[in-house]
Protein backbone atom coordinates (compact mmCIF):
# COMPACT_ATOMS: atom_id res chain seq x y z
CA UNK A 1 0.00 0.00 0.00
CA UNK A 2 1.40 3.40 -1.12
CA UNK A 3 1.19 5.94 0.67
CA UNK A 4 0.21 9.65 -0.83
CA UNK A 5 3.59 12.52 -0.31
CA UNK A 6 3.04 15.77 0.27
CA UNK A 7 2.71 17.86 -2.22
CA UNK A 8 1.66 14.87 -4.75
CA UNK A 9 -1.87 15.39 -6.99
CA UNK A 10 -4.46 14.00 -5.16
CA UNK A 11 -6.16 10.63 -7.16
CA UNK A 12 -9.31 12.23 -8.26
CA UNK A 13 -12.79 10.76 -7.43
CA UNK A 14 -16.47 10.93 -8.57
CA UNK A 15 -18.51 9.00 -6.34
CA UNK A 16 -21.97 9.19 -5.03
CA UNK A 17 -22.86 10.65 -1.36
CA UNK A 18 -25.45 10.10 1.05
CA UNK A 19 -28.20 11.93 -1.21
CA UNK A 20 -27.51 10.25 -4.63
CA UNK A 21 -25.97 13.13 -5.70
CA UNK A 22 -22.35 12.76 -7.40
CA UNK A 23 -19.37 14.29 -5.29
CA UNK A 24 -16.01 15.00 -7.71
CA UNK A 25 -12.93 16.28 -6.22
CA UNK A 26 -13.14 19.10 -9.11
CA UNK A 27 -15.89 20.30 -7.21
CA UNK A 28 -14.04 21.60 -4.87
CA UNK A 29 -11.17 23.52 -7.06
CA UNK A 30 -10.28 26.64 -5.54
CA UNK A 31 -10.61 25.49 -1.98
CA UNK A 32 -9.22 23.60 0.15
CA UNK A 33 -10.92 20.07 0.85
CA UNK A 34 -10.59 17.78 4.34
CA UNK A 35 -11.22 14.23 2.83
CA UNK A 36 -11.55 11.53 5.52
CA UNK A 37 -11.97 7.87 5.28
CA UNK A 38 -13.75 5.57 8.18
CA UNK A 39 -14.30 1.94 7.85
CA UNK A 40 -17.78 1.84 9.04
CA UNK A 41 -20.71 4.06 9.50
CA UNK A 42 -22.46 4.24 13.01
CA UNK A 43 -19.75 2.52 14.54
CA UNK A 44 -18.09 4.07 17.31
CA UNK A 45 -14.84 5.32 16.36
CA UNK A 46 -16.66 6.49 13.24
CA UNK A 47 -19.22 8.12 15.11
CA UNK A 48 -16.68 9.76 17.48
CA UNK A 49 -14.70 11.36 14.41
CA UNK A 50 -17.44 11.95 12.30
CA UNK A 51 -19.41 13.99 14.68
CA UNK A 52 -16.33 15.56 15.50
CA UNK A 53 -15.63 16.86 11.97
CA UNK A 54 -19.34 17.91 12.31
CA UNK A 55 -18.54 20.37 15.52
CA UNK A 56 -15.87 21.39 13.72
CA UNK A 57 -17.41 22.33 10.51
CA UNK A 58 -18.41 26.03 10.65
CA UNK A 59 -14.56 26.60 11.78
CA UNK A 60 -13.40 25.06 8.95
CA UNK A 61 -15.01 26.92 6.88
CA UNK A 62 -14.17 29.73 8.52
CA UNK A 63 -10.48 28.48 7.02
CA UNK A 64 -11.68 28.17 3.85
CA UNK A 65 -11.99 23.81 4.24
CA UNK A 66 -14.96 21.63 2.64
CA UNK A 67 -15.05 18.42 4.36
CA UNK A 68 -16.23 14.88 3.03
CA UNK A 69 -16.00 11.68 4.48
CA UNK A 70 -15.48 8.13 2.53
CA UNK A 71 -16.28 4.59 3.45
CA UNK A 72 -17.40 2.07 1.36
CA UNK A 73 -20.97 2.12 2.79
CA UNK A 74 -23.59 2.24 0.26
CA UNK A 75 -25.30 5.37 0.02
CA UNK A 76 -28.45 4.30 2.23
CA UNK A 77 -26.44 3.48 5.17
CA UNK A 78 -24.60 6.88 5.17
CA UNK A 79 -28.39 8.47 4.80
CA UNK A 80 -29.19 7.06 7.83
CA UNK A 81 -25.91 8.16 9.18
CA UNK A 82 -26.17 11.30 8.44
CA UNK A 83 -29.70 11.83 9.67
CA UNK A 84 -29.19 10.34 12.97
CA UNK A 85 -26.40 12.37 13.99
CA UNK A 86 -27.02 15.62 11.83
CA UNK A 87 -23.67 15.49 10.04
CA UNK A 88 -24.38 18.02 7.03
CA UNK A 89 -21.51 16.89 5.09
CA UNK A 90 -20.98 14.99 2.13
CA UNK A 91 -20.42 11.10 3.41
CA UNK A 92 -19.62 9.62 0.03
CA UNK A 93 -19.74 5.76 -0.74
CA UNK A 94 -16.81 3.70 -1.98
CA UNK A 95 -18.37 0.69 -1.71
CA UNK A 96 -15.63 -1.10 -4.44
CA UNK A 97 -12.66 0.44 -2.37
CA UNK A 98 -11.41 1.67 -5.57
CA UNK A 99 -10.70 5.73 -4.21
CA UNK A 100 -9.57 4.65 -0.70
CA UNK A 101 -6.40 1.53 -3.01
CA UNK A 102 -5.59 5.20 -4.94
CA UNK A 103 -4.98 6.63 -1.61
CA UNK A 104 -3.68 4.06 0.12
CA UNK A 105 -6.01 3.87 2.99
CA UNK A 106 -7.48 0.30 1.55
CA UNK A 107 -5.27 -2.42 3.43
CA UNK A 108 -4.67 -5.47 5.97
CA UNK A 109 -6.39 -5.21 9.29
CA UNK A 110 -6.29 -7.27 12.08
CA UNK A 111 -9.31 -7.35 14.97
CA UNK A 112 -9.24 -10.34 17.58
CA UNK A 113 -6.60 -11.77 16.20
CA UNK A 114 -8.59 -11.58 12.35
CA UNK A 115 -7.00 -10.77 9.86
CA UNK A 116 -8.94 -9.10 7.05
CA UNK A 117 -9.02 -6.23 4.20
CA UNK A 118 -10.69 -2.75 5.21
CA UNK A 119 -10.25 1.29 5.52
CA UNK A 120 -6.97 2.17 7.26
CA UNK A 121 -8.60 4.92 8.63
CA UNK A 122 -6.94 8.10 7.34
CA UNK A 123 -7.00 12.10 6.55
CA UNK A 124 -5.55 14.40 3.75
CA UNK A 125 -5.86 18.03 3.84
CA UNK A 126 -5.95 18.65 0.26
CA UNK A 127 -4.94 22.41 -1.32
CA UNK A 128 -6.66 24.92 -3.88
CA UNK A 129 -4.68 23.18 -6.91
CA UNK A 130 -5.76 19.26 -5.82
CA UNK A 131 -2.33 18.33 -4.20
CA UNK A 132 -1.82 17.15 -0.80
CA UNK A 133 -0.81 19.19 1.49
CA UNK A 134 -0.77 16.75 4.63
CA UNK A 135 -1.79 13.07 4.90
CA UNK A 136 -2.56 11.60 8.03
CA UNK A 137 -2.41 7.47 8.36
CA UNK A 138 -3.60 5.43 11.00
CA UNK A 139 -5.04 8.59 12.34
CA UNK A 140 -7.07 8.23 15.80
CA UNK A 141 -10.78 8.93 15.24
CA UNK A 142 -10.13 11.84 17.62
CA UNK A 143 -7.20 13.51 15.96
CA UNK A 144 -8.71 14.29 12.40
CA UNK A 145 -9.83 17.51 13.16
CA UNK A 146 -6.68 18.80 15.35
CA UNK A 147 -4.54 17.61 12.87
CA UNK A 148 -6.06 19.46 10.59
CA UNK A 149 -6.56 22.82 12.33
CA UNK A 150 -2.79 22.68 13.46
CA UNK A 151 -1.77 21.97 9.62
CA UNK A 152 -3.97 25.03 8.96
CA UNK A 153 -2.00 27.33 11.27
Amino acid sequence: MAHLKEGSKAPTFALQDQDGKTVKLADFKGRKLLVYFYPKADTPGCTTQSCSVRDSKKDLAKLGVAVVGISPDKPSKQLAFDQKYGLGFPLLSDADHAVAEKYGVWGEKVNYGRTYMGIIRSSFLIDENGKVERAWYKVSPKDTVPNAEAALG
